[in-house]
């Protein structure tokens, strides 16, 4: 999707994982990140494998210093907002360059990951923990 807001061009796009949802938008800018009005080091808490997580798709592309990107990420972990604010970073730059979705698609990052929580069953402790057999 394509917007004008105050003379510039914004990107944006929607990603998810488990129960996180991370819209994302890319402003032409420096490269800068930022996660709900955060930077994105330390509202990812300076983990680096979730800051590469986030920017595979730039780097991927070769863009890291083209795009300011915002995000606003909210529900679940890190663990899924990383995923999501990855796969919405992949569909924004699709909405750049149509020729970016070939590269972005090669690497699996606009595969949308359906893994979530299974729900507990009754009569079991979690989803399939039983509790302990007691023969007599």
């Amino acid at each position: 999707m394509l917007t004008s807001y105050h003379q510039k061009i914004i990107y944006s796009g929607t990603g998810r994982r488990k129960t996180s949802v991370a819209r994302v938008n890319l402003i032409p800018g420096s490269g800068k990140l930022i996660i709900n009005g955060l930077p994105g080091e330390s509202y990812l808490q300076f983990s680096p494998n979730y800051l590469r997580i986030s920017c595979l798709p730039l780097s991927i592309l070769g863009l890291n210093k083209e795009y300011d990107i915002y995000v606003k990420a909210e529900g679940g972990g890190l663990t899924g907002q990383a995923d999501a604010i990855r796969l919405g970073l992949a569909r924004a730059l699709c909405s750049i360059n149509p020729e970016n979705r070939t590269m972005l698609k090669s690497e699996g990052l606009l595969r949308r990951d359906a893994r979530s929580k299974e729900r507990k069953k009754y009569g079991l402790r979690k989803a399939r923990k039983a509790p302990q057999y007691s023969k007599r």
